[in-house]
């Protein structure tokens, strides 16, 4: 499994190292796995805007 190096954007990400998931991981998911990802749009089950600045958007999957 390769070893991923990370920058050292911080003293204790230096020689920082982790695994890489790359060769068992595909590139696309699963179609069949995927649902739809349904916003609120900052939103409570009341309907009331609770949290400001949010909304809007493309559709997501």
């Amino acid at each position: 499994m390769p070893v991923k190096k990370y920058k050292p954007t911080s003293p204790g990400r230096r020689d920082m190292t982790g695994n890489s998931f790359e060769e068992i991981t595909r590139s696309k998911p699963e179609r069949s796995l995927l649902r739809e990802k349904r916003g609120r749009g900052g939103r409570n089950n009341q309907g009331r805007v609770t949290v400001r600045h949010r909304g809007g958007g493309h559709k997501r999957r």
